[in-house]
């Protein structure tokens, strides 16, 4: 039986992946949701995307978010980017921890950011020297790693060989994900078994969406593995604008009640965020899939 870590880090993402196909919302809903969030106890938060805003309407204020995050010193805020302007504008905006995103899918790719997989991994050279110029760290998330909505299940050799490129052009950390919420525990364990090899000492981290009811056990799978960096969003907030029917991310408080009785440490505040998604569902106008906003801890009040 694999032996479990005694502590998993989540990063919380329902402020970029989550919001990112909702209807804007104003500066200040964000800032009431990062409020909530920060008082979860977690340290690492994605922010926000510096990305065309006729593309990503719900992020166009990229830049105004970011002149406030000094009001959170103890946190770690990163952005994701899609081309070197990208990464220039966020470092310019003092983000420290950039994210970019390769799609292991041409099709996904073309769809997403106008380019196939190969043009995004060229492009991951630049990103990362503008991101080491201005002292942050550089993170390749790889997209559609087990499927894609338009071209089914990834062949795992384009993500091995993005993981590969990637990790010899000098990035900081790894990530793989499931973006449309597909895969099943033996797939996620032989992807990882693949992928780690290949890439050193760069730390590997995953991201998984709850689509098809399986998000909790790939992520229980993928800590078997080794894994130890997730990705969540306060109350399962979020989706993909290429796979109608699609969920967002696990839901943080799902995870971090998952893992909690699994005697894995994440630092997180059970009932701070089960709140957190409450402020989520509310500042969206709408419910959130989240299980443990819906029938809470074990306790009733």
């Amino acid at each position: 039986m694999s032996t479990l870590p005694g502590q998993v880090s989540i990063r919380e993402v329902a402020l970029r992946d989550g919001l990112q196909i909702e209807a804007p919302i104003p500066l200040s809903a964000k800032l009431e949701l990062l409020a909530a969030i920060a008082a979860t106890g977690v340290r690492e938060v994605e922010v926000t995307s510096f990305v065309s805003p006729t593309k990503v309407p719900a992020l166009a204020d990229a830049a105004e978010l970011a002149a406030e995050l000094w009001r959170y010193p103890e946190l770690e805020f990163s952005a994701l980017v899609a081309s070197p302007g990208g990464a220039a504008r966020a470092v310019a905006a003092g983000l420290k921890s950039l994210e970019y995103v390769v799609c292991a899918s041409d099709t996904f790719s073309t769809a997403n950011v106008g380019r196939p997989t190969a043009q995004a991994v060229a492009a991951i050279s630049d990103i990362a020297g503008i991101a080491h110029d201005a002292g942050a760290s550089v993170e390749v998330i790889i997209a559609t790693a087990w499927d894609c909505p338009f071209d089914g299940p990834t062949a795992p050799g384009r993500v091995t060989d993005i993981a590969a490129t990637a990790s010899a052009l000098g990035v900081d950390r790894l990530a793989i994900a499931d973006t449309i919420g597909t895969a099943t525990p033996r797939r996620v364990t032989d992807l990882i078994a693949a992928v780690v090899p290949l890439i050193g000492d760069i730390p590997l981290g995953a991201h998984f969406h709850n689509t098809r009811g399986a998000g909790l056990a790939c992520a229980y799978a993928a800590i078997q593995a080794g894994i130890t960096r997730l990705d969540a969003s306060a109350g399962g907030l979020g989706g993909c604008p290429f796979a109608p029917g699609a969920t967002g991310n696990i839901s943080t408080e799902d995870l971090v009640y998952l893992l909690g009785d699994c005697g894995i440490e994440t630092g997180i505040d059970l009932d701070a965020a089960i709140a957190a998604a409450g402020v989520a569902s509310s500042v969206v106008g709408h419910t959130l899939p989240s299980a443990l906003l819906a029938a809470g801890d074990r306790k009733r009040d």
